[in-house]
């Protein structure tokens, strides 16, 4: 091991994560490969949170743990664990979710046999709160393609959960990528990204355990848009935000800074025109527009003095 310049460098981005954290740093202290760094960035829990990540970091010198000052929200933590990263390969691991011992061992395996792959995962099962098995997944959607444009159409017009991004990942496509953006399902437009710069690759074994609780934020009311947009990143508060704009805005970037061909690019741009035309979209851009409008009359009554009231609903 080379405890200055790991191989792999592994990100956990937490908040309030004592109920399933030490059971995830464990799994990750039992890997059979054995030069990584763990990065654990907490969002200024309030819970145990850090008193858990001192055991491990007084144990462990592979473990590294840095508190924010103020909740960020979690794209810029989720940023953080990355940009702290030394490692040619990275991993984002949930505060939640299970790894088996030989994760590292076999993405990795895989990694160097395939030069041209940025991303390696594993088929998963799903546990549930209490760690008991509920089912089996294969992440979708299918990303096999050779023809970057073809994955690209595939995750945009087809996504799913963005599992994917949870296996492992050549830093250096990363850092060509814009990371994790401030608003819901920048995700799916990461991995899109990535999917332009270089092929993935799906691990047949169940080596990762992916967990579902009623605290994580798909669930409930954060699972809403809107919603979400101070839960991605709390310096949004009070802002006025179109969310679903955000991420076609994002996809158009990524195609522009991409590094595919002239028919490639097009072609994803023609991807884009059918996803704006989808109906939800296409419902989500109007909606986002006129509550944009909504708000700055609202605001400029208030500047005047003129009293409004909101509709709950709003």
């Amino acid at each position: 091991m080379t405890h200055n310049n790991p191989l792999i460098s592994i990100g956990v981005a937490v908040y309030n994560g004592e109920k399933y954290l030490a059971q995830a740093l464990e799994s990750i202290a039992a890997q059979t490969f054995l030069d990584f760094e763990v990065i654990i960035s907490d969002n200024a829990s309030t819970d145990t949170t850090p008193q858990i990540c001192k055991r491990f970091t007084d144990r462990d010198r592979r473990f590294k743990y840095f508190r924010n000052e103020k909740n960020l929200g979690v794209a810029p933590n989720y940023n953080r664990v990355f940009r702290l990263a030394r490692g040619r390969f990275f991993k984002w691991a949930d505060y939640d979710d299970v790894l088996h011992p030989e994760f590292l061992t076999r993405c990795l395996e895989i990694m160097h046999q395939h030069p041209d792959v940025v991303l390696c995962y594993p088929r998963v099962r799903i546990i549930d709160e209490n760690g008991t098995v509920q089912g089996e997944h294969n992440p979708g959607p299918p990303t096999d393609f050779r023809e970057s444009h073809r994955r690209f159409r595939s995750l945009i017009l087809f996504p799913e959960y963005a599992i994917q991004s949870m296996g492992l990942l050549r830093s250096a496509a990363v850092r060509q990528t814009r990371l994790h953006e401030s608003y819901p399902s920048s995700d799916e437009v990461f991995l899109a990204h990535l999917a332009l710069l270089g092929r993935f690759y799906e691990i047949e074994e169940r080596i990762l355990d992916v967990r579902l609780h009623p605290q994580q934020s798909t669930r409930g009311e954060q699972s809403v848009q809107r919603s979400r947009v101070v839960f991605f990143d709390t310096a949004l508060k009070g802002r006025i935000v179109l969310p679903k704009w955000l991420y076609l805005i994002g996809c158009l970037k990524t195609i522009w800074q991409a590094p595919v061909s002239r028919s490639g690019r097009l072609y994803c741009y023609g991807v884009m025109t059918r996803w704006t035309l989808k109906p939800p979209h296409l419902r989500a851009l109007i909606k986002d527009g006129l509550l944009a409008v909504q708000e700055l009359a609202i605001r400029s009554l208030d500047q005047l003095g003129i009293p409004y009231r909101r509709r709950a609903d709003a």
